[in-house]
């Protein structure tokens, strides 16, 4: 005999054995009961909610001859039909492969015809929101009034899809996606009734990679106890099976993160791969790990009831978030949202994963709001450490990246963090940028034309930056002699010695992201003193 899969097996036959959507079974048995029924009934969710499974079942309670409480009883020879796929009295249609005008003609035409046994006829239509226009409209005024004998099941995933002409003619129902205790539970009595050994762990960990699916949970686990058939099936089998990664990892990759380690991130990516890990599970996982952790951070009592954790993990996971940002966190989940949605479509999971951490250790690399306050947040860690040597005569250095978030700021904090930078450039170079267009203009041609394009910057170690857009001017200043004369143009203008470094960038986006504008910091410290 074939093997029939654990969700088809025990896909539930009677509205009590559907877990997670008590509201719309109780609505359902009170219309039955109350011989309400409707004509035109709607069932929107998520994949695995059950939408077909209540269809099926609410078809053959309609047609009991023996009904109890609403339910079909299972033993008429309607409920038996209808049951094994023999009935004429319950059809069944993917819209995904009969989407057409044609197809839905066919069904006008049948409705015309009353049941040959039973009370009604009904048409379930899958996936409905496939249908053509065209087939929506032909659909319309049958759907509207239809015989007193004929019944519509809609069910949809992309409601948003559905004209509201549809609509408006439908009885609609919200399927929620199932609560990780319900899946849990559920499938506990399964494996009761299989007789499969399976720890608790594992049954929690399958139902969170379900995401609220019941058809998805039982998939998975039929495929983690098809792996280690006979055996009892472990939390680390079911990583295993499922490609996906135990909870230290996480906090390993995050502490890297945090420390801006690139190197040691991408070699623990690498550990991952070797060990056969799903890229796109460690993604999703990464991401509820982070999510846990910003709630572990804003949250005070009773976190055990919104995150699913032993009491050991959730004491560490208290301790991660005490040492972390909300603000970094947020940035963290904001950038691996992204990656998700475009991880599963990806040729190249494994470089679209090293970028992805490369931005996560470079904020310099971005110009969103949360970046910018990761990299002043880095900054000052730095600053306080003492990792920037104060130039002679100036407060301690700090980076350019540091102001220039704070030009981007609003209010005090801008001026606090650009008046922070200002007092740590050497005075030479402010005097020079303080009268920068005279500099230009004593300068020769084409000297004078080249260096109307420079973007003056500061190094870490204090250093005069000019920055140029790839193109003459930088190949100008890249000879020897050019860059030595302005060296001379410079020290001439300030009565010191001041070398000029020469950058060069691709676009402008490139200095906003990595350098600091010292014409914008030392403008906005004249404002203030005003």
């Amino acid at each position: 005999m074939s093997y029939t899969a654990l969700y088809r097996k025990f896909r539930p036959v009677r509205f009590e054995d559907v877990k997670g959507q008590e509201h719309i079974v109780t609505t359902l048995k009170n219309q039955l009961n109350a011989e309400r029924i409707g004509h035109a009934y709607l069932f929107c969710g998520s994949r695995g909610t059950g939408k077909t499974t209540i269809a099926k079942i609410f078809a053959r309670a309609v047609n009991c001859e023996n009904p109890k409480n609403g339910d079909p009883c299972g033993e008429c020879a309607a409920c038996r039909a209808i049951g094994a796929g023999a009935s004429m009295n319950v059809i069944e249609i993917d819209a995904a492969s009969n989407n057409g005008v044609d197809n839905i003609r066919e069904i006008v035409d049948e409705v015309s015809y009353s049941p040959a046994q039973g009370r009604y006829k009904v048409y379930i239509i899958d996936e409905v929101h496939m249908l053509s226009i065209g087939a929506f409209n032909a659909l319309l005024k049958t759907l509207e009034e239809p015989p007193s004998y004929v019944i519509f099941i809609l069910a949809t995933t992309e409601v948003h899809k559905i004209p509201i002409t549809i609509l408006s003619r439908c009885q609609r129902y919200d399927f929620k996606r199932i609560p990780i205790d319900t899946i849990v539970g559920r499938m506990r009595e399964l494996m009761h009734e299989e007789d499969t050994s399976v720890e608790e762990r594992a049954l929690r960990y399958i139902a969170k990679a379900a995401d609220g699916s019941m058809r998805d949970a039982l998939s998975l686990l039929d495929q983690c106890i098809a792996f280690h058939f006979g055996e009892t099936l472990t939390y680390e089998m079911t990583l295993d099976v499922l490609g996906a990664v135990d909870t230290s990892v996480f906090s390993r990759m995050l502490r890297l993160l945090l420390d801006e380690n690139i190197i040691g991130a991408i070699e623990l990516l690498e550990e991952m791969i070797m060990q056969g890990r799903e890229l796109t599970q460690f993604v999703t996982d990464f991401t509820w790990y982070l999510r846990n952790l910003l709630l572990a951070g804003a949250s005070g009592d009773g976190l055990e009831d919104v995150i699913d954790m032993s009491a050991d993990n959730l004491r560490n996971l208290k301790e991660e978030a005490e040492m972390t940002d909300t603000a970094v966190i947020m940035r963290y989940i904001r950038i691996f949202s992204e990656v998700s949605d475009r991880i599963r479509h990806a040729t190249q999971k494994r470089i679209l994963l090293e970028t992805t951490l490369i931005r996560l250790c470079r904020p310099e690399m971005e110009t969103e709001t949360d970046a910018l306050t990761a990299r002043i947040a880095a900054l000052e860690k730095k600053f306080e450490e003492g990792a920037f040597v104060p130039a002679k005569g100036t407060a301690s250095m700090t980076s350019g990246t540091e102001a220039e978030a704070g030009g981007i700021t609003h209010g005090g904090r801008a001026a606090e963090k650009a008046a922070l930078l200002a007092a740590a450039i050497p005075q030479d170079v402010k005097e020079l940028i303080g009268q920068w267009k005279r500099v230009v203009n004593s300068a020769q041609m084409p000297m004078k034309q080249y260096l109307r394009e420079a973007r003056p910057s500061l190094g870490q170690d204090g250093r005069l930056l000019l920055v140029f857009q790839d193109g003459l001017a930088s190949d100008y200043f890249r000879q020897p002699e050019n860059s030595q004369r302005l060296d001379e143009l410079l020290s001439g203008c300030t009565g010191k010695k001041v070398e000029a470094d020469i950058r060069i960038m691709q676009d402008v986006r490139e200095f906003e992201d990595n350098y600091v504008d010292l014409q914008a910091v030392i403008q906005m410290e004249i404002e203030e003193e005003e």
